[in-house]
């Protein structure tokens, strides 16, 4: 079955919140905000043109991975970069909750996440990941990622970062 990036929407509460508890383990925040699903989907459709960001966030899309009509996992896609993302951040963050794994998502949802920043007009795209997490950076490799280094994130921890393209 193929899998579609797209925005969330009204009907998606209940998968995206269960996914977000499902990750919580993982230290991953599968949620965009906080607070009703109406501000969640507020803060999705402002982030995706770039109005009203917090400081220090960027133009971003907020997508749900769906397979066969089931929410699997979620890719932000970041237009720009800050120092931060520069840094540790970086251009794309994806998950794929636990139970849809090894079965390619990850891959998949990177791989399309890269093609929209190159349509674009973003040719080299930063991905990161953490230096023990191996199923990321074999992901990422999958994808064309080259390593550039490993820097120590805002807590020390190391961080692996990768360029496409």
């Amino acid at each position: 079955m193929p899998l579609t990036l797209r925005f969330p929407t009204a009907e998606d509460e209940t998968a995206v919140r269960a996914l977000h508890e499902q990750l919580r383990s993982d230290d991953f925040s599968f949620v965009l905000d906080e607070g009703t699903w109406s501000d969640v989907l507020d803060a999705v459709e402002h982030a995706s043109r770039g109005e009203n960001l917090a400081p220090g966030f960027v133009r971003a899309d907020y997508l749900l991975a769906e397979v066969a009509g089931e929410v699997v996992g979620r890719s932000s896609i970041r237009y720009a970069l800050t120092d931060y993302l520069l840094r540790v951040g970086g251009h794309v963050g994806y998950a794929v909750g636990p139970a849809f794994r090894r079965r390619g998502y990850a891959t998949e949802i990177l791989r399309q996440s890269v093609a929209r920043l190159n349509a674009a007009g973003v040719d080299r795209v930063l991905v990161v990941c953490a230096d023990d997490n191996a199923a990321s950076a074999a992901t990422i490799e999958a994808c064309g990622g080259v390593l550039e280094n490993v820097v120590p994130d805002r807590d020390g921890r190391p961080v692996r970062r990768y360029w496409i393209g």
